[in-house]
């Protein structure tokens, strides 16, 4: 039997670890009362400032399903969903994030949502006929970290349409896969996130120690969310699965036929974490969409933690391509339980923009002297430069 009780080096370059090497220096205290137990990730709210703009993005162009709307909001769903939504498209002032939104095992949860959340003092409001059309009692929270989050278990069921092949898109978005949310104290989210009962699968750290992100789970596949380290609380990105690679390629194709190109962020291309299959999109109100396929199981208990070096260039492409800056720089605002926008704190943390000069210019997949003549001292865009 083997057991990996430190970090383990690998012929591709990261380390793994049976427990993620994170600790905090700030951490927010473990409460008494037990965490919720929480499934998976389950939906988003999102305000948006012209919905009209942003269904025919989600609708017209992505391809999401129109599960119920009105004058003031849009209740979309992904081909293999059944709950009533994956996404709400809010009308209001401010285009922000209104819920991070998770299903949880049974109704009994809520109370533990409730009680866990208010031991820590956060502010929490409970609803029996829910918050949004289609899911039923709900607790919503400001959570320690700044984020809104749901809690529910009932829900309209509705058709899943994975037989509907008549319905179906070259670029099928078939599942909602994870939230990315960008804090600036990346340890003291991860604990508290344990906390909750998440588990981390990949981390991105430096050799003294600094975490730039790490990715956690509940379902068993990479993430359900990740903290990405930056000025914060802010949503980074929405993340919606494909069943291929191809379907991605596909949603490019449709994108550039509608003279929508610039729509594109970052991508086609594949990560170094979760070895996804990746492209990012931004929205009418710039609101970030990944379109993500192919990532790994991770169920087992002892599925192991893989830490990246945050100067190896293929952490975040695996073929090394350059991240553009304002991947790292932009995200969405985030609102309270009033609907007012929470208050961005500045991270003081090394940033990894910073120490990767444009994520990839002078980073390094083989340090030297290894690397090839012609890429020591400049790599990428340094070269490009």
């Amino acid at each position: 039997m083997t057991r990996l009780d430190a970090r383990t080096p690998t012929s591709s370059g990261f380390s793994v670890s049976q427990e993620a090497p994170i600790h905090s220096d700030d951490p927010i205290p473990t409460p008494m009362a037990p965490a919720p137990d929480i499934l998976r990730c389950a939906y988003m709210e999102l305000v948006v400032s012209d919905l009209a703009a942003s269904r025919s993005f989600y609708v017209d162009v992505l391809g999401l399903y129109v599960t119920e709307e009105d004058a003031d909001a849009v209740y979309l769903r992904t081909t293999e969903e059944f709950i009533h939504h994956n996404l709400v498209l809010r009308r209001g002032p401010v285009p922000a994030v209104a819920a991070f939104s998770y299903r949880v095992r049974t109704p009994e949860d809520l109370d533990r949502a409730v009680a866990f959340y208010t031991e820590l003092g956060c502010r929490v409001v409970r609803r029996p006929d829910g918050f949004t059309r289609g899911i039923g009692d709900s607790v919503r929270v400001e959570d320690p970290l700044g984020f809104p989050y749901e809690f529910f278990h009932d829900t309209r069921h509705v058709e899943r349409l994975s037989w509907r092949y008549d319905l179906h898109t070259p670029g099928e978005l078939v599942r909602l896969d994870h939230f990315n949310q960008v804090t600036p104290d990346v340890p003291r989210a991860v604990k508290f996130m344990q906390d909750l009962g998440f588990r981390v699968t990949e981390d991105i750290q430096d050799d003294e120690g600094t975490v730039y992100a790490a990715w956690m789970r509940r379902k068993p596949t990479v993430h359900d969310t990740a903290m990405t380290g930056g000025d914060g609380p802010r949503m980074h990105h929405i993340a919606f699965a494909t069943h291929e690679k191809h379907n991605i390629l596909a949603i490019c194709d449709k994108l550039g036929a509608l003279r929508m190109s610039d729509r594109i962020e970052r991508g086609p291309g594949r990560h170094g974490v979760s070895n996804a299959f990746y492209l990012y999109l931004r929205d009418p109100d710039g609101h970030r969409v990944e379109i993500y396929t192919q990532d790994y199981y991770t169920g087992d208990p002892d599925n192991p933690v893989i830490t990246w070096d945050v100067h190896d260039n293929q952490r975040r492409d695996w073929w090394g391509n350059p991240v553009v800056p304002s991947w790292y720089t932009e995200a969405s605002l985030v609102l309270d339980l009033d609907g007012e926008p929470q208050p961005v704190t500045t991270r003081t943390d090394a940033s990894e923009m910073a120490v990767t000069i444009g994520a990839d210019g002078f980073s390094y997949t083989r340090p030297e002297p290894a690397a090839p003549v012609v890429a020591q001292g400049e790599y990428k865009l340094g070269n490009q430069l």
